[in-house]
């Protein structure tokens, strides 16, 4: 069921990186601006571990407060961000294809008002990162 209000979304990629290396690439949070073009700051309040909060600032917007809702080692971290009424969850899954393949998945999940618009909004770049992302995990920083 779906109306204005909830929107989901997924996002996938795979890689031939292992879960560590993602994983070490997840936990050092200000290093995500290095691949995710989407963080101008980030600044984060304590450990990577479940209750942590961070603070990011997207390119010309204002910054926003997130919580580590959920943090499982080499598998699996929540983060969810609340604008008001708003409530936006984005799932980062580690999936182990087979001894030499991995999906990372980022599955975004928006409740509250103007969901179905933000939600889009709030994805629109995730294919880009999740590229990004795979090619550090690999070793490929420039893409080739």
């Amino acid at each position: 069921m779906s109306d204005e209000n909830t929107w989901r979304g997924e996002y996938a990629v795979e890689t031939s990186a292992t879960a560590e290396t993602i994983w070490s690439i997840f936990r050092d949070v200000p290093g995500w601006k290095t691949w995710n073009a989407g963080i101008e700051q980030i600044e984060i309040d304590g450990p990577f571990a479940t209750g942590t909060w961070f603070t990011m600032k997207p390119p010309g917007e204002e910054a926003l407060r997130s919580q580590l809702i959920d943090v499982r080692e080499n598998s699996c971290f929540i983060d969810e961000t609340r604008v008001g009424d708003l409530t936006i969850k984005v799932a980062h899954r580690i999936e182990p294809l087979g001894s030499t393949r991995t999906r990372i998945v980022y599955a975004v999940d928006a409740k509250g008002p103007q969901a179905a618009e933000i939600g889009p909004a709030v994805a629109s770049d995730f294919p880009e990162v999740l590229a990004s992302l795979a090619r550090l995990a690999e070793g490929r920083p420039d893409g080739k």
